[in-house]
C-alpha cells in the first residue's frame, strides 16, 4: 500500500512539474508566431509594393504607346 501511494504521489508531482513547462512553451510559441506574422506581413507589404510599381510602369508604357500611336495617326492624315 505504501508503494502504491508513493508511485501515485510521484505521478502527481510529475504531472504538476510538466504543466508550467507546457504553458511556458505555449507562451514562447505565441511570441514566435507573432514574429512570424510580422515577417509575413512585411513580405506581403514588399510584394504589394513591387506589384504596384510594376503596374505603374505598365500603365506609363501603355500611355506612351497610345500617345505614339496617336501621333502616327495624325501624321498619316
Amino acid at each position: 500500500m505504501k508503494r502504491f501511494a508513493t508511485v501515485l504521489l510521484l505521478l502527481a508531482s510529475a504531472a504538476i512539474w510538466t504543466i508550467p513547462a507546457q504553458a511556458q512553451r505555449e507562451n514562447r510559441s505565441i511570441g514566435e508566431n507573432q514574429q512570424e506574422s510580422k515577417r509575413a506581413a512585411k513580405q506581403q507589404r514588399k510584394a504589394n509594393k513591387k506589384l504596384a510599381k510594376n503596374q505603374r510602369k505598365a500603365a506609363k508604357k501603355y500611355q506612351k504607346a497610345q500617345r505614339k500611336a496617336s501621333k502616327q495617326q495624325k501624321r498619316r492624315h
